[in-house]
């Protein structure tokens, strides 16, 4: 078999997934495995925070498909790198609060509340890069506590921030909903209150190479199975609202 051939037959029955961690859980625990086993095609996951992949495509790193941020594809699509005509939404979720196992959950039913437990915490971890990190890192200047939170704050560059509070380097954790859960001995208090809240909303899209290539049906069936009944039940059980419309 000439190389050729051998490159478009691992494009059919292969694909590599970036993707946020937000999915993370629903995608390796029920997702990714149903499509594998009704498709036949196996998919290479390689999960990161939004902006960690973006940084990934643009030092050139070959993928398939990419769950990610909506908005993170329009400059992606500028460079050619994506094709926008496949942008598919497919969940979103609230950034929520974790404290360590066994401890009384604090109040964060209003904007002040969340206010005083945040500054009653010894720290307060949070992501560098991660879409809800982000988010809270204006939150709090918004909220004008920046200099007194970010002080004792434990800041961790990416991954699963509850862990945090497990180890015993904060006692309260911000991130996004789905991804708490990923820290099962941590407790989760619940999402931050409505009026301070920041939805993320997450789709799928194909990268420009793989839809001019023999991979491009089974991107596109992926991209149906991301939408399909089956994940949005997924999404659900892990803290994940499936989205049907932009």
């Amino acid at each position: 078999m000439s190389d050729s051939n051998s490159a478009d037959t691992t494009a059919r029955h292969s694909l590599t997934l970036f993707s946020a961690l937000a999915v993370r859980k629903a995608l390796d625990e029920v997702v990714l495995p149903a499509f594998t086993r009704d498709s036949g095609v196996s998919v290479i996951p390689v999960f990161d925070p939004t902006v960690q992949l973006v940084r990934q495509i643009d030092a050139g790193t070959p993928f398939d498909v990419m769950i990610g941020v909506t908005d993170s594809f329009f400059p992606l699509a500028e460079r050619g790198l994506v094709d926008l005509d496949t942008r598919t939404a497919i969940a979103r979720t609230g950034v929520g609060l974790a404290v360590p196992p066994g401890t009384a959950h604090p109040d964060i039913s209003t904007r002040d509340a969340l206010v005083t437990t945040l500054r009653a915490a010894r720290s307060v971890a949070y992501s560098r890069t991660g879409a809800s990190g982000l988010y809270f890192a204006g939150l709090l200047r918004d909220l004008g506590i920046a200099d007194e939170i970010n002080a004792r704050a434990t800041v961790i560059e990416k991954g699963f921030i509850a862990e945090a509070v497990v180890d015993g380097r904060a006692d309260i954790a911000i991130q996004q909903l789905s991804e708490l859960l990923f820290v099962p001995r941590a407790d989760i208090v619940g999402p931050l209150p409505e009026e301070v809240q920041h939805y993320s909303q997450f789709s799928a899209i194909v990268s420009t190479r793989t839809a001019r290539s023999a991979g491009a049906a089974a991107a596109r069936s992926l991209l149906a199975h991301l939408r399909g009944p089956l994940a949005a039940e997924a999404y659900t059980r892990t803290l994940l609202d499936p989205v049907t419309t932009y």
